[in-house]
């Protein structure tokens, strides 16, 4: 506990004292966000705010991680793979920035090249983990709510995982503070998941150690986004950008392989599902009957040409998502309850 709570302070501080830093970093070498001209008309003005601020987030996140380790707690190869998941992840987004922001333009890195990246990363993940960290290959619900499946199609399902994952919290990230807010909230849930299965490793049979790293990762990353949402809310500072959307994103679908709840983020992230949902919707309305379903996709653009104010948006899609842990940690304390034999 003691090393969370280490975690998160680091994290938290590091966020709120060097985030300042990256902004003027970012500003004095002109790395401005791009911002798309079909999109609401009022979002031309936030042209040229810093982006690419998913990297505080990461290097707040890592500092929390390596320094909550300074007492009795050790490094396990589970939490290095998520640590190598997270950092990788964030690469990728910050590629796919540094592009965008060097040629002046909104497209960074192309569809193919993006998802070969987070393609290397899912593959390596899918092959380590199971022989470093002995994770097993399987698709999970809920604690032992699972079903083994072959090499070939883990490998497979955790491609789609970590890509859909963090393309849909790419997605989200459209409104000032939307993504960092709703991220803190679902990295608190894993927190308390991770040391949930640490405190009883006998019922989930885990490695406690591997379940104690987990939680001071997602410790570390809760606070990193908090931190960084000083700065983040609206009117935004900076943007976190495709670095920190794809890192969050990514961490998430592997800390739900980890702890075993890869389909409880369907509620855990039921805000990123929502968002994803509405441009799927979209592209298939307008593609199979010419029609829009939405003035505008993602979902929260369609409620600003509605008329709703940035800042309401935010608040009632952060309740959202908050309703989606609420329920997915009941879920979860449910099937625990059953699995033990305790009647509720």
């Amino acid at each position: 506990m003691i090393a969370i709570l280490i975690s998160g302070t680091v994290a938290m501080v590091v966020a709120l004292l060097g985030t300042p830093l990256v902004i003027s970093y970012f500003r004095q070498r002109g790395f401005g966000q791009m911002i798309r001209e079909e999109g609401p008309e009022h979002h031309q003005a936030k042209a040229g705010t810093p982006t690419m601020g998913g990297t505080a987030i990461v290097l707040a996140a890592l500092a929390g991680y390596l320094l909550g380790h300074v007492g009795s707690a050790r490094f396990a190869p589970g939490g290095v793979l998520l640590t190598f998941t997270f950092v990788g992840m964030a690469a990728v987004g910050f590629a796919d920035d540094f592009i965008k922001v060097r040629l002046q333009r909104n497209l960074g890195l192309n569809k193919t090249t993006k998802f070969v990246g987070q393609g290397v990363i899912a593959v390596l993940f899918a092959t380590l983990g199971p022989t470093l960290a002995g994770l097993p290959r399987n698709v999970s619900v809920a604690g032992t709510i699972a079903v083994d499946i072959p090499t070939a199609a883990f490998i497979i399902w955790v491609f789609v995982l970590l890509s859909g994952t963090s393309n849909a919290v790419n997605l989200t990230d459209g409104l000032d503070g939307l993504a960092a807010g709703s991220g803190a909230m679902v990295f608190g849930a894993y927190t308390l998941i991770a040391f949930w299965q640490f405190r009883n490793p006998e019922a989930y049979g885990i490695d406690a150690a591997a379940a104690l790293d987990a939680a001071i990762l997602a410790a570390a990353v809760l606070a990193a986004c908090l931190g960084f949402l000083w700065y983040n809310a609206p009117p935004a500072k900076i943007f976190m950008g495709d670095t920190g959307s794809l890192a969050l994103g990514g961490l998430l679908a592997a800390i739900s392989i980890m702890t075993g709840t890869q389909f409880l983020l369907v509620l855990l992230g039921g805000l990123y599902v929502v968002v994803t949902s509405s441009v799927i919707i979209q592209v298939f309305s307008y593609k199979v009957f010419g029609r829009r379903v939405f003035r505008m996709a993602p979902l929260h653009h369609h409620f600003e040409l509605m008329g709703w104010k940035e800042s309401t948006i935010i608040v009632r899609f952060w309740i959202v998502a908050a309703i989606g842990i609420a329920l997915g940690l009941g879920a979860y304390y449910a099937e625990f309850l059953d699995r033990v034999g305790v009647s509720g």
